[in-house]
């Protein structure tokens, strides 16, 4: 019988890499002239996989966003990774912002996936296995046909391809 070969399309961010560029931008924060005296403030919350932005206004807030988001690019975490949720007013006239961290496929986009791997008209089959995809072939080259094809699609999504076997 002829072996099969297979591997996985994940989602996931590496969250020390995350708590990383929140070190450096809460570092470059407290050292920029710009937000001397200002009340902007970064925290990660590993376990619930959420970043808190809190700053005096949206303006500022806006800035926090930029210097968070460049360590981050910086780190190799893709910012299609980050949800941000709506800017709330919260108490000492600052504004807050929750941004979660984007950690495995959503089922739609799982089956968008699967679809589009699908209608390649390639000799795989694809497994979706919760929050992620198992793709299985006989031949390396259709998997890695797979890959480029996945690479060159836009699913607003970062994808990482591992367990290749």
């Amino acid at each position: 019988m002829a072996s099969e070969c297979s591997f996985d399309i994940v989602s996931k961010a590496d969250l020390q890499e995350v708590d990383n560029a929140v070190n450096q931008a809460v570092k470059e924060i407290s050292q920029r002239f710009d937000f001397r005296g200002s009340k902007s403030e970064i925290t990660l919350n590993k376990t619930e996989n959420k970043i808190t932005l809190v700053s005096d206004n949206e303006t500022k807030l806006e800035s926090v966003i930029d210097v968070l988001e460049s360590k981050l690019i910086k780190r190799g975490i893709s910012i299609s990774a980050l949800d941000f949720e709506t800017i709330n007013p919260s108490a000492n006239q600052t504004v807050t912002q929750i941004v979660k961290i984007q950690q495995g496929i959503v089922s739609d986009k799982c089956k968008e996936i699967t679809r589009t791997i699908k209608d390649a008209g390639l000799k795989v089959r694809t497994q979706i296995l919760g929050d992620y995809i198992r793709v299985i072939g006989k031949s390396k080259d259709d998997l890695q046909t797979v890959i480029v094809l996945l690479k060159s699609k836009d699913f607003k999504t970062p994808l990482q391809f591992t367990n290749y076997k």
